[in-house]
Formats: structure tokens, C-alpha cells, sequence
């Protein structure tokens, strides 16, 4: 997709109205909701988030993920094999900096935040419920309402999770191997993927584990060990999205959206040749924060795939500097000339800003700084590039 200039986007999840963080929360849980109060406020919260997108002049835009309690968990709500508590793997650089993970720890435990590190676990088969189907077309409904009264924007996109973030923080009491689980899940997905493609929207798959995972899960454990579940889930991701069309799908990776020293992520360099595998018309890859805002040298000497398009994240959202325009500019520019083709690039963030309700690592107002930094910074490198 190219216009003659660097489009921008984000990567999903934008700062929630502050009504619906207890109400996440509670649901979360387990606890009764005000079904009513909560779709009114998901409601005004989605018109809300849009309009703030076109006020700082992003082209593809989302609805915020205003109506999930998080990126991944809220598919509870809406498949039927969940139940109990899972225990989530540390991150290894929070376990090895002792101070800094008494500091997370803390913060994790607000009592208006949804927890990633606690959601349920797989007790029996993982299915798509009717309801879930009824609350997915909603949700799509929803932000088509929205869009079809509004103007100035390139596209639309929805996310979904990959079948490898929910199996490895959804822990497996059912199925007889990981291997089997995600399979499961990819196909229960697949009702998502074919939905918001179906919707009119481009598909984001948020794949966090196919890189986070290496530090987290498969930590201290051979490389090929991890490598064999990255496989695993791109190969569940490929045939839950048979008969879609590539052009239409993007992949979302990253090594966790926290602030932290992230001193055991994996390299791009290990699981490029695997990711870039994926049934993807679109990449989008962490590549402004500090430790891995180099990477785009990768792509010197290694081509992305045949059509495909790189978003590059050039605003990392886990810190509260707003990066200069000609700082993004600058991003933009040496990534372009590393791929080779301007009209190959799209300009994005890191991560989202909120990927579950009340974890808040940059303040609203800073966020939308930061994604008009965004805009103004990719019109900069244009000028320049185009």
C-alpha cells in the first residue's frame, strides 16, 4: 500500500476510557458487570478514539481495542474451554535485575489492571461460542458505524492474537502437547481472522510470542527448542488463514511491551527466516526502542518477502519522551534505504499503549504527542524520500 509517501498506523491498542478500566477488571475475574453501562461507555470510547486518530492525521487506524479487556484475554469471553488460573513465566531480565522486578511487581498488582500474568487456563475444548461470534461481529459493526460518518483516513484495521501468545500464557490442562493446543486455538481464531477480513478491515495478528517468548517460556533452553514453536505457530497461523487473502493480513511481532533491560530478547537475525514465513502482506517489528532500534540493518542483506510491506515501529511506547519529528524522520529514513524502497515502508509504533486495561506505561495525553510526533516525522522523511 503506498501513496506516494510514508503512511502511518499504530500497532492497536490506544489509551481506554478510564470508565471501563474497572469495569475490565472486574470482569476479568469473574465479577458481574453492568453489561449496559459498559457497552455505552465502549461505545462513546471507540468515537472518541477514532477521532483522536484523524485529529493527529494518522491513515490506518483501529478502534483502540476499546472493547477488550486486553489483546489476548478476552477471548475467554468468547470460546468455551477456559476456567482456573494460569502461572505465567517470568520475563528472565525481571527476574535478574531483583530490583527492577520488585518495582514491576508492584505495579502489576493495581487494582484496575488486567492481569496478563494470571488470565486462565485451557480445562477443556477450546471452541467458539455463539456468543462469541455475536460480540465479534459487534465489535466490527461497531467500528464500521463509526468510520462510515467519518472521513480523511486510508483504511481500517482489527487485531486478533496469535494462537502462540494465548497457548503460552494460557496454560495447557487439556490437550495432549503445546502442539496440539495451538492447533486448536488457530482454528477457534480463525472465526476472528475471517470475520475482520470479512468486515472490510485489514487483520492484524498481535504475535508477541514468536519473539517474547524466547525469554520468557523458553528461557535458558536451546534456541531450536524455541525456534520448533515459533514453526509450530506460524504453521497454525498459516492454515487458519487458508483462503484469506495475503494482501489483507498483517503480523505483528515484538519482545514485550514493558520497559524493562530486555537483555535476553532474541535477535530479528534468529527468527526472521521463520517469520517472514507467515501468510503476511504486512510486518510490523519493534525498531525504535533502545535495544532494538539497530535491527534495521537486517534488512541490508535480507529482503522482505515478495509484495510485503514493513511497518516500522519508529515510536517506542514504553517511555514518555516524545520523539522529536526529525527524529522519526531519521528512523524512517535509514530503515528505507536498508529495505531499499520508500513505497515499501509504513511508519507505526513499537507496540499499543495500553495492551491490557490499566497497564499504563506512557500517560494518554503523552500518547497522542507521540503519535502526532509520528505523523509529523513520516511527512518530514516523505518530502525527503518521495
Amino acid at each position: 500500500m503506498s501513496a506516494g509517501r510514508i503512511l502511518t498506523t499504530h500497532a492497536g491498542s490506544l489509551p481506554r476510557d478510564p470508565r471501563l478500566r474497572p469495569l475490565f477488571a472486574a470482569q476479568s475475574k469473574g465479577e458481574a458487570v453492568d453489561e449496559t453501562e459498559m457497552r455505552a461507555a465502549i461505545e462513546e470510547a471507540t468515537a472518541a478514539t477514532v477521532d483522536r486518530q484523524l485529529s493527529v492525521g494518522l491513515d490506518l487506524i483501529n478502534d483502540g481495542e476499546q472493547g477488550r479487556e486486553s489483546f489476548f484475554t478476552y477471548v475467554q469471553h468468547r470460546m468455551t474451554g477456559f476456567g482456573g488460573k494460569s502461572e505465567r513465566a517470568f520475563m528472565a531480565d525481571r527476574i535478574h535485575f531483583k530490583e527492577f522486578a520488585e518495582r514491576s511487581v508492584a505495579q502489576a498488582m493495581a487494582a484496575d489492571r488486567v492481569s496478563l500474568m494470571a488470565a486462565p487456563r485451557a480445562v477443556g475444548e477450546i471452541a467458539y461460542t455463539d456468543a462469541g461470534r455475536a460480540a465479534m461481529t459487534a465489535e466490527c459493526d461497531r467500528l464500521n458505524r463509526v468510520l462510515a460518518e467519518r472521513t480523511g483516513f486510508a483504511g481500517a484495521f482489527m487485531t486478533a492474537p496469535s494462537p502462540g501468545i494465548i497457548a503460552a500464557a494460557m496454560q495447557n490442562d487439556h490437550y495432549p502437547d503445546m502442539a496440539s493446543y495451538i492447533e486448536a486455538l488457530a482454528q477457534a481464531l480463525r472465526n476472528e481472522y475471517r470475520q475482520a477480513i470479512g468486515s472490510g478491515f485489514l487483520l492484524q495478528i498481535d504475535a508477541p510470542d514468536l519473539a517474547l517468548e524466547r525469554h520468557t517460556l523458553f528461557h535458558g533452553k536451546p534456541l531450536e527448542e524455541f525456534l520448533g514453536f515459533v514453526r509450530a505457530v506460524l504453521a497454525a497461523i498459516n492454515r487458519a488463514l487458508e483462503g484469506l487473502p495475503q494482501e489483507k493480513v498483517r503480523l505483528h511481532v515484538c519482545w514485550g511491551n514493558y520497559e524493562g533491560p530486555h537483555v535476553f530478547d532474541v535477535p530479528l537475525a534468529d527468527i526472521w527466516d521463520d517469520v517472514s514465513t507467515a501468510r503476511a502482506g504486512y510486518y510490523l517489528l519493534s525498531m525504535a526502542n533502545p535495544r532494538h532500534a539497530h535491527e534495521f540493518k537486517h534488512f541490508r542483506d535480507h529482503a522482505l518477502p515478495e509484495g510485503a510491506t514493513l511497518i516500522a515501529g519508529v515510536i517506542d511506547t514504553t517511555t514518555n519522551y516524545v520523539e522529536h519529528p526529525e527524529v522519526v524522520a531519521d528512523r524512517i529514513e535509514r530503515i528505507a534505504t536498508a529495505v531499499g524502497d520508500p513505497s515499501r515502508i509504513m511508519a507505526g509504533t513499537d507496540c499499543g499503549f495500553e495492551t491490557a486495561s490499566g497497564f499504563v506505561a506512557v500517560s494518554p495525553d503523552v500518547v497522542w504527542a507521540k503519535l502526532e510526533a509520528l505523523t509529523e516525522g513520516a511527512a518530514l522523511a516523505s518530502q525527503r524520500l518521495f
